[in-house]
């Protein structure tokens, strides 16, 4: 019973809301279009969840082995830094996990494009092998890209451009230019929540040799670029909405926006970056109450 505790801690849950938030932005544009789908939705979340669960368990399997997770570290303790998982059943996770993700997103291709779209289906295949593989080496290996500062650029791709823009081609099999503007939001708001982490450890990481991007790029300007990360998102998502405003009932999206401004001001008035902890919670809810509310204005009429 306390393995099977240790490991749903390592899935760290929180961040399921912030990683299912992609697919609801991209369910909201082609649910508008009238091509929801049950079945495609549900599987897209159970694979993106899937992603998420993988991605956790390889960031404290990568962390705890290279040590990178120790008494310095100020977030919640990891499955192995504190003993309660061994590296071997850690290991054992990360391949159980990617075998059932890769399964589900299978499934997924299939249902959405069945035997006659076969370039589709190989596309999305590759993607979802890509996105697998992307979990697991943002920490994990010599080469972990992690480790080098590329980690914002790997979640703005997959949790933004992937995640949005590939869940509305699974239910319209046809893309336009504005679908890439909710992409950029949701891409830069997970960006801001992964920033957040990163200026919380940035001491820590710096002294263990994980070189994030806000260990390159100091306290100040990393707590410049979050501002930006947010501001951004928000100018993406006004973009949208101004181009496909078709009602008054779609400004219940600009609802959503108060939680981002409210994170901005949290986070401005914390002076140590160690303290910022309470704001990744805070930011990845925002993010999937953004999300909600931009299927809800856009589905719904008064």
């Amino acid at each position: 019973m306390n393995n099977i505790r240790a490991f749903v801690s390592a899935a760290r849950l929180r961040t399921l809301p912030l990683s299912v938030s992609g697919i609801i932005a991209g369910t909201a544009m082609a649910s508008s279009q009238g091509a929801f789908d049950y079945t495609i939705f549900i599987l897209a979340l159970l694979t993106t969840i899937g992603l998420q669960v993988l991605s956790n368990f390889a960031n404290d399997y990568g962390d705890g082995v290279k040590g990178t997770d120790n008494a310095e570290r100020v977030g919640p303790q990891r499955a192995l830094q504190s003993g309660a998982i061994t590296p071997e059943a850690m290991k054992r996770a990360v391949v159980l996990t990617a075998l059932v993700t890769l399964v589900s997103a299978v499934v997924l291709i299939y249902i959405a494009f069945g035997k006659d779209k076969f370039l589709y289906s190989l596309f999305f295949f590759v993607l979802g092998l890509a996105a697998v593989v992307a979990a697991i080496k943002y920490t994990v290996g010599d080469s972990a890209y992690g480790y080098r500062g590329l980690g914002d650029l790997f979640v703005f791709v997959f949790f933004g451009l992937v995640s949005v823009v590939g869940s509305y081609f699974l239910y319209v099999q046809q893309l336009s230019l504005t679908v890439w503007l909710p992409a950029f939001s949701i891409g830069l708001l997970s960006v801001g929540v992964l920033n957040l982490n990163n200026i919380r450890d940035r001491k820590s990481d710096e002294r263990s040799g994980k070189i994030t991007l806000a260990v390159k790029l100091g306290s100040q300007k990393a707590r410049i670029y979050q501002n930006l990360l947010i501001v951004l998102a928000m100018i993406f998502a006004l973009i949208y909405l101004i181009v496909n405003f078709n009602g008054w009932v779609n400004l219940l999206w600009v609802l959503s926006f108060l939680p981002l401004a409210f994170h901005l001001k949290r986070f401005n008035s914390i002076k140590v970056d160690e303290l910022v902890d309470p704001e990744l919670k805070k930011l990845a809810i925002s993010t999937f109450v953004f999300s909600v509310m931009f299927f809800i204005s856009f589905n719904i009429f008064l």
